[in-house]
């Protein structure tokens, strides 16, 4: 076997492992999706906006949303208390420097929004490569931080390059949601930038492909990520982009991060003391307790994660950053989404280099 076997034989749409078959559907889905976009791009259809904008919505918060809170409540369980209270802390504080952020300087939070999405994508990404089809064509921490920027750039520097105006207008409704007309000052240097992007984006696709391809050793887990990578590419270059982001999150990102847990189930990490969780009463020997305690952690989770929107949404001088309804809520929703994305990421795996919310062990 070469040094450069890619590993034909071992790569399958559905990948034999645990959690294969979420990693398998996550590739069906943005597959047909990319190629039936394509084709009606190429015979001239359109997808309105308002139906673009309510599948986001749906997309967004009613699937996507539910899996990032399971994320983190499956993390603190059975985690001493002391840590589970840091966590919450530095969570909250967090968010409260995001949201400052964006009343200070808006386009600033604009930017640092578009980094914590490519950051979810592609960190989140990697940690699902390790679990299932395996990173051993990733040799160095450079190349690992390669994988990730390919990945996560997909979910933002694509668009911007094939769906500039529609990237563009919603960047300023984003930012108009605190000062309008903020966008102003940058937008005279987005084609400028744009072309940067697709140059730049390109060499590190390039050179991801390439690198691996390299140091491949016929396990399939290039040719695995290489089909990902190339997926992602072309979903985000086919699919408009409010649609595009509105299905990855809760097709690509929450599906591939259950096959994910799949994987790795059986090697979760052991109790702590039961009296120093403050989760417990979720293993308690009691179905009602366990059923109380669950119901009792949906409904905190719940109220605060409504209440700072709520909180956000009258506190913001233009909440719908002037545009229509559908529209307005997108913008507001990513604004807030990539709110509490920034301390899933930071806080929920950064931080947390014991377990974190993409634990493999």
């Amino acid at each position: 076997m070469s040094g450069h076997d890619i590993g034909f034989g071992k790569a399958r749409l559905v990948p034999d492992v645990p959690g294969g078959t979420a990693l398998g559907v996550s590739r069906g889905v943005l597959a047909v999706l990319a190629i039936a976009f394509a084709l009606g791009g190429a015979a001239g259809l359109t997808v309105p906006l308002r139906v673009q904008a309510g599948a986001y919505l749906i997309g967004m918060v009613a699937m996507n949303l539910p899996h990032g809170g399971y994320e983190h409540f499956d993390n603190l369980r059975r985690r001493a208390r002391a840590f589970q209270l840091r966590y919450l802390a530095l969570y909250v504080t967090a968010i409260a420097a995001f949201v400052a952020l964006f009343f200070l300087a808006p386009v600033a939070g604009l930017a640092l929004a578009l980094g914590v999405a490519m950051a979810k994508g592609g960190h989140g990404g990697l940690k699902v490569m390790e679990a299932t089809s395996g990173t051993d064509h990733l040799r160095t921490r450079s190349q690992r931080a390669l994988a990730a920027a390919v990945r996560g750039g997909a979910v933002m520097l694509v668009p911007i390059v094939f769906w500039p105006h529609t990237f563009h207008t919603f960047s300023a409704i984003m930012v108009d949601i605190f000062r309008p007309g903020a966008l102003a000052g940058a937008s005279r240097y987005f084609d400028a930038t744009r072309t940067a992007i697709a140059g730049g984006y390109g060499a590190l696709l390039v050179g991801h492909l390439g690198l691996g391809y390299w140091r491949s050793a016929g396990t399939g887990s290039y040719l695995a990520d290489a089909v990902d990578s190339l997926l992602l590419v072309a979903y985000f270059a086919a699919v408009p982009v409010v649609l595009a982001v509105g299905l990855y999150f809760p097709f690509w990102y929450s599906l591939r991060q259950v096959g994910r847990t799949t994987a790795v189930q059986k090697a979760a990490p052991p109790r702590t003391d039961p009296d120093r969780d403050l989760l417990s009463v979720l293993d308690a020997e009691d179905p009602r307790l366990v059923a109380l305690g669950a119901w009792t952690v949906l409904i905190v989770g719940a109220l605060a994660t409504f209440g700072l929107a709520a909180t956000l949404w009258v506190a913001s001088p233009n909440p719908l950053g002037g545009a229509s309804l559908l529209p307005g809520l997108v913008a507001f929703w990513s604004v807030f989404v990539s709110i509490i994305a920034l301390p899933h990421v930071v806080i929920g795996s950064w931080f947390d280099r014991e377990r974190g919310i993409w634990y493999v062990p």
